[in-house]
């Protein structure tokens, strides 16, 4: 696996404390990857999202924008199944190799925006987080809470067992998967909120509970409303003491009304309006660190519109997130203009 020019270069680059302000530079990662789960397509995520006009948008919020481009992943001849598990070797090299690019963008000063890809992506992007800031804690909005372990994930798919891989509090339950050697868990069931769940399997049905992690269903959401929510997540998180959130969104979170191209869509989804001020909450805080926009498919859109409302819709969530607000911008005009002295009305 290699990184190409201007990421290899971001590695290179001095690290610097998690506490330094990220609020006005953001690194864009792009991570085309699709092996965490069996529908190709996924992994022109990232172009796509570029493509409706991310880096122009962020520019516009007086961002400085550093777009290091994609990882260029390899994906092994020989990656025998683990138990039911496809390409766990591939899967655990990619998210390596994204942990480092990630580390280095935060250690670096930056907001990092990680594009996918899949959500399998996630292990290596809050890792590689935790290795700058291992106090962080962490936002899930999806409709399903990827929290499988391989002894009960149905279909076997690594991007439904991405937080798995992340929590201590499993960490006598996983087995041993190829490919992961090079990193422990380090996640804390307290430490973690889902938002927007409504596909949970069995099995991460009695890990939710289990383990006592904070989560919002859609029926959560539709009993105490969005405003409710956001105010009790991030009460969890950031009462004992303020840090850095990563904010790992999967577009399914929304309705397949707002996001047809993907690959799990489940009705009953997140509204816009819902979405939305999930994000502006989150900014609104100062703390944002990280954020992942992942299981953007662009081959999985029935029209060309259906296409672009998803990858406008990504476009939003994250330029909502970076202080996008509903108000409109404000960075232009800091105070009301005056006319000068000079002025003259010409006819």
């Amino acid at each position: 696996m290699a990184l190409r020019g201007p990421l290899s270069r971001l590695l290179r680059s001095t690290m610097s404390s998690c506490q330094q302000n990220r609020s006005q530079s953001v690194a864009i990662l792009g991570a085309p990857f699709s092996k965490g789960q069996k529908r190709r397509g996924v992994e022109h995520g990232p172009k796509a999202i570029r493509d409706a006009g991310l880096v122009e948008r962020l520019s516009n919020l007086d961002y400085a924008v550093h777009d290091f481009g994609d990882l260029a992943f390899k994906h092994l001849e020989k990656d025998e199944h683990f138990m039911h598990v496809p390409f766990p070797r591939t899967v655990g090299r990619a998210n390596q190799l994204l942990s480092g690019a990630v580390s280095g963008a935060v250690g670096a000063g930056h907001t990092c925006i990680m594009l996918g890809g899949d959500h399998s992506l996630a292990i290596g992007s809050v890792e590689g987080h935790a290795q700058q800031c291992p106090d962080l804690c962490l936002i899930w909005v999806d409709a399903h809470a990827d929290v499988n372990t391989p002894l009960t994930s149905p279909s076997g798919n690594l991007h439904g067992q991405s937080v798995a891989f992340l929590l201590k509090d499993l960490q006598n339950k996983m087995p041993e998967v190829p490919g992961f050697s090079w990193m422990k868990p380090f996640l804390s069931a307290r430490d973690l909120v889902y938002i927007g769940l409504r596909d949970v399997d069995p099995g991460e049905h009695i890990i939710l509970k289990t383990l006592g992690i904070q989560y919002f269903s859609m029926r959560d959401i539709d009993r105490m409303g969005i405003q409710r929510v956001m105010e009790v997540t991030l009460d969890h998180l950031l009462a004992r003491k303020q840090r850095p959130i990563h904010l790992s969104f999967d577009i399914d979170a929304f309705d397949p009304s707002l996001a047809p191209a993907t690959g799990t869509p489940v009705n009953g989804g997140l509204t816009y309006r819902e979405g939305i001020y999930v994000t502006e909450e989150i900014h609104n805080t100062g703390l944002l660190s990280v954020m992942d926009v992942v299981e953007v498919n662009p081959t999985l859109g029935a029209t060309p519109e259906a296409v672009e409302a998803t990858t406008s819709l990504a476009v939003d969530v994250i330029s909502s997130a970076l202080g996008q607000t509903r108000e409109g911008a404000h960075i232009a005009f800091p105070k009301i203009p005056e006319p000068k002295e000079d002025t003259e009305l010409r006819l």
